[in-house]
C-alpha cells in the first residue's frame, strides 16, 4: 500500500511539471504582451527581465499552497484516499484543458480553471461519498462552499468589464495628452507620467509581490496595507525625481517603465500563480506524509485517515520553488505555444490594419454597428472646434508602418506603459481589498481596452477585433464549465477504475501532450515556410520579381503534383485517393488567399513611381488564381464522378489523359526550374512549347467527339472528360500568360539582379 501511494505521488509530481509547462505557456500573456507588442526592447532582453522576475517571485515566495483554494471545498471532511482522487483529477484535467487552449492560442485563467476543477472533482467525490454512506450527516453544501465559489465567479467576471472600460478611458486621456508623438511631449508631462506609473508599479510589487516573500515581516506588510496613501505619495515623489533625472540624461522613460512593469508582473505571477501549477501536487505530497506517519505508527488505512490538517497552510520547501522557477524560465524561452498565446493579445490590440486572425460573426457585427451609431450620435453634439482638437491629438503617420527593413511595433511605448500601469493598479486594488481576481483576465482586457481607447479598432478592423475578444470571452466561460464537468468525470473514472484507470489516464495525457506538441511544431514550421517575405520589406521590381518567383514555384509545384495524382486516381477509379486530394487542395487555395490579402501591403511598401510593379504583382496573382480554379474544378468533378459510382473512364481516355499529364509535368518542372533559379532567359524556350500543349488538348477534344459518335459513351463520362480537357487548356493558357508577363519584365529584372 505504501509503495502504491508513493508511486502515485511520484506520478503527481511528473504531472505537476507538465502542468507547470502548459500553465506558463498560457500565463506568459500576462506579462509579455506589452513589451513584445511595443518592441521597446529586444526579445532576448524581454525574456531575461521576465525570467529574473519569475525566478525572484518563485524562489522568494513563502510557498503557501492554498490547498483548500480559498474555501472551495472542505478537505477535513474527506479521507486520504478520496483527497488523492480529487487532486489527481484536477491535475489531469488542468493539463489537458490548458494545453488545448494553448494550441488554439487562447489565453485562459489558470486560477479559474483550478478553482472549478477542484470544485468539480470535490462535488463528484462528495456525491459518491453521500450515496455510499446513507448514515452520513453532512450534505453536499457541507462539503462544497457554494457561496464562496459563486462570489469568486461574480468578482472575476466583473473584473473583465471593469478592466476593459478603465483601460479604454485611461488610454484615451493619455493619448489626448501625449498624442502619437509622445517622445516629443513636454518634460513636465513625461516626468509626471513617470512618477505616477512607476509609483503604481512599485506599490503593486509591495502588495502583490513581497506579500509572499517569507523573510518580510508581517508588521511591514500590515504597515504597507494600512498606510496606502503615505506609501504611494513617497513612491510618487521618489519616482518623479528619478523620471526627471532620466530625461536629463536623455534616456527613454517609457522604455524604463516597460522594463520595470514587465519585471513586476512576472514577479507577481510567479509568487502567486505558482500555486495553480504545483500547489495540488504539493498538497498531495503533504497529505501522503501525514497519512504515512499515521500508518507507520497506528496502521491507519487511507480510507480511515481524515485530512483535517489540510485546512491550514502548507509551506513548500525552497528547493522545490527553485526547480519550479527554473522550469518556468525555460518554458518562457523555448515554448512556441507561449509565444503563440502572446501573439493573440498582440494581434487583437495592434495599431492599424493587418491580417486578422478571427472571422467576423453576427454578434460582433451588431455590436460594432451599435457602438458606431452611438459614436456618431455623440459626435453630433460636440462643437466643431472640439472635434478638430480631438482629431489632431490622434493623428499618426501611417507611412511609419511600412518602412523597409524595419518591423514596426503593434503599438507604441505609451500604450504599453498604460497597459502595465493600469493592470498593476487594478490588481493592487483587488489584492488590497482581498477580492478574487484573475491576472490573465485583467491584463488581457486592459490591453483590449487601451487598444479600443487608442482608436486602434478602426472601421476596417473593428468587427474582427471585437469577434476575437468575444471568442476569448466565450472560451473563458467555457473554461469554467469544461473544468468543472471534466474534473468531475475524471474523478468518477479514477474512483471506479482505481489504479488501472489512473495509469491509463496518465498515459493518455502524455500521448495528447506529445501529439499536440508535434502538431503545433508542424503548424509553426508550415507558417514559417509560408512566410516567404516580410510585408514591409519589398520595395523594388527586383524584390517583387524574386519573391513572386518563389510563390509561383510553390503553387505550380502543387498543381503539377495534384494533376498527376488526379489522372492516376481516375485511372484506378479510386475514390479514396480522390477524396484525399480534395481534402488537401484547400491548402493550395489558401496560398492564393494569402497572396491576395497581401496586395495592400505590397503596394503600400513600394517606392514611388512603381505602378508597373504593382500591376505586375496583381496580374501574377490573377493568373495563378485562374490555374488554381481550373485544378479545383477538375478535382471536384472527378471526385463527384467516382463517388457517384459512374462507369470507369475508357482505357483510351485514361491513356490520353496520361499522355497530356506527362507532357504537362515536363512543362511544369521546366517552368519551376526557371522561377526557382531566376533564369528568366529560358522563358522564351518554354513559350515555344505552348503550341504543342494546346495542339495536344485540341487533338484529344476531337478524339472524344469521334468517340461520342462511334462508341457507347454516357453523358456523365463526356461531361467529366470534356471538363478536364477544357480546364487543362485554360490552365495552360494561364501559365503561358504568366510566362509572357515575366518575359516582358525580364530585362528590367535582369538589370537589378
Amino acid at each position: 500500500m505504501e509503495l502504491l501511494y508513493t508511486t502515485i505521488i511520484v506520478i503527481l509530481f511528473v504531472l505537476a511539471i507538465a502542468d507547470l509547462i502548459v500553465g506558463v505557456s498560457n500565463d506568459a500573456v500576462n506579462f509579455l504582451n506589452s513589451a513584445i507588442g511595443s518592441k521597446a526592447i529586444s526579445m532576448r532582453t524581454i525574456l531575461t527581465v521576465a525570467g529574473i522576475g519569475v525566478l525572484v517571485g518563485a524562489v522568494f515566495s513563502s510557498g503557501l499552497m492554498e490547498v483548500a483554494r480559498k474555501g472551495v471545498f472542505a478537505p477535513e471532511l474527506f479521507y486520504f484516499d478520496e483527497i488523492i482522487i480529487i487532486f489527481f483529477a484536477v491535475l489531469i484535467t488542468d493539463i489537458l484543458l490548458v494545453d488545448i487552449f494553448n494550441s488554439f492560442g487562447i489565453p485562459i485563467s489558470t486560477t479559474v480553471s483550478v478553482i472549478f476543477e477542484l470544485l468539480g472533482a470535490a462535488v463528484c467525490v462528495s456525491v459518491i461519498k453521500i450515496f455510499n454512506e446513507p448514515s452520513l450527516q453532512e450534505s453536499l453544501v457541507d462539503f462544497i462552499n457554494i457561496d464562496k465559489a459563486t462570489t469568486y465567479s461574480f468578482f472575476i467576471l466583473s473584473s473583465v468589464f471593469i478592466s476593459f472600460f478603465i483601460g479604454a478611458i485611461v488610454q484615451y486621456v493619455s493619448r489626448m495628452l501625449f498624442t502619437f508623438k509622445h517622445l516629443e511631449s513636454p518634460i513636465w508631462l513625461r516626468t509626471l507620467f513617470g512618477g505616477i506609473s512607476l509609483a503604481s508599479i512599485t506599490y503593486f510589487i509591495l502588495i502583490k509581490g513581497i506579500n509572499t516573500i517569507s523573510f518580510i515581516s508581517e508588521d511591514f506588510i500590515i504597515f504597507i496595507k494600512s498606510n496606502t496613501y503615505l506609501v504611494l505619495l513617497s513612491c510618487f515623489v521618489f519616482w518623479t525625481l528619478i523620471s526627471f533625472s532620466i530625461k536629463l540624461y536623455k534616456l527613454n522613460l517609457f522604455k524604463f517603465i516597460i522594463i520595470f512593469g514587465t519585471f513586476a508582473l512576472a514577479l507577481a505571477f510567479a509568487g502567486n500563480d505558482l500555486v495553480n501549477f504545483i500547489g495540488v501536487s504539493i498538497a498531495a505530497w503533504q497529505s501522503f506524509e501525514l497519512w504515512l506517519e499515521s500508518f507507520q505508527l497506528y496502521g491507519t488505512l487511507p480510507s480511515e485517515f481524515k485530512m483535517t490538517a489540510l485546512s491550514g497552510e502548507i509551506v513548500t520547501p525552497t528547493y522545490i520553488l527553485l526547480i519550479a522557477g527554473i522550469i518556468m524560465i525555460l518554458t518562457l524561452w523555448f515554448s512556441s505555444k507561449a509565444q503563440y498565446v502572446v501573439q493573440t493579445g498582440v494581434n487583437l490590440s495592434r495599431q492599424g490594419e493587418g491580417e486578422e486572425r478571427f472571422r467576423a460573426n453576427l454578434l460582433a457585427r451588431q455590436m460594432v454597428r451599435l457602438f458606431f451609431g452611438i459614436g456618431v450620435s455623440v459626435k453630433r453634439v460636440w462643437p466643431n472646434s472640439f472635434k478638430s482638437f480631438v482629431k489632431s491629438r490622434f493623428e499618426k503617420n501611417q507611412s511609419d508602418f511600412y518602412k523597409k527593413g524595419i518591423t514596426k511595433p503593434a503599438f507604441d511605448m505609451l500604450r504599453a506603459s498604460v497597459n502595465l500601469v493600469v493592470a498593476s493598479i487594478l490588481i493592487s486594488i483587488a489584492t488590497n481589498f482581498t477580492l478574487p481576481l484573475s491576472t490573465t483576465y485583467i491584463t488581457f482586457m486592459v490591453a483590449m481596452g487601451t487598444s479600443f481607447g487608442d482608436k486602434a479598432w478602426g472601421r476596417e478592423s473593428a468587427v474582427y477585433r471585437v469577434a476575437g475578444v468575444l471568442n476569448v470571452l466565450a472560451s473563458w466561460v467555457l473554461t469554467a464549465f469544461i473544468a468543472f464537468f471534466a474534473a468531475c468525470l475524471i474523478a468518477l473514472v479514477i474512483y471506479f477504475g482505481e489504479i488501472y484507470a489512473t495509469l491509463t489516464l496518465v498515459i493518455f495525457v502524455f500521448v495528447i501532450l506529445v501529439k499536440t506538441g508535434i502538431n503545433h511544431s508542424k503548424k509553426i514550421k508550415t507558417e514559417l515556410n509560408n512566410k516567404r517575405y516580410n510585408r514591409i520589406d519589398i520595395i523594388t521590381i527586383n524584390d517583387i520579381t524574386s519573391e513572386t518567383s518563389q510563390n509561383i514555384t510553390k503553387i505550380i509545384g502543387g498543381l503539377n503534383t495534384r494533376y498527376v495524382e488526379l489522372v492516376n486516381s481516375l485511372g484506378y477509379h479510386d475514390h479514396v485517393r480522390l477524396k484525399k486530394i480534395l481534402k488537401q487542395f484547400p491548402d493550395l487555395e489558401n496560398e492564393i488567399v494569402d497572396l491576395k490579402g497581401n496586395v495592400f501591403y505590397y503596394i503600400k511598401s513600394l517606392e514611388n513611381n512603381t505602378v508597373e510593379a504593382s500591376k505586375f504583382y496583381l496580374l501574377t496573382i490573377d493568373y495563378l488564381q485562374d490555374m488554381v480554379r481550373c485544378m479545383s474544378f477538375m478535382i471536384n468533378s472527378s471526385s463527384n464522378y467516382v463517388s457517384n459510382n459512374h462507369r470507369n473512364l475508357k482505357f483510351n481516355q485514361i491513356r490520353d489523359l496520361k499522355r497530356i499529364s506527362n507532357d504537362l509535368n515536363e512543362f511544369f518542372i521546366h517552368l519551376n526550374e526557371v522561377f526557382d533559379k531566376n533564369e528568366f532567359g529560358e522563358i522564351k524556350i518554354l513559350l515555344f512549347k505552348k503550341n504543342e500543349l494546346l495542339d495536344l488538348v485540341s487533338e484529344l477534344i476531337k478524339k472524344q467527339i469521334e468517340r461520342i459518335r462511334t462508341t457507347d459513351m454516357s453523358q456523365q463520362n463526356t461531361d467529366l472528360y470534356f471538363g478536364i480537357l477544357l480546364e487543362t487548356k485554360d490552365m495552360i493558357i494561364a501559365g503561358i500568360n504568366l510566362l509572357n508577363l515575366f518575359y516582358d519584365y525580364h530585362k528590367e529584372a535582369k538589370q537589378e539582379f
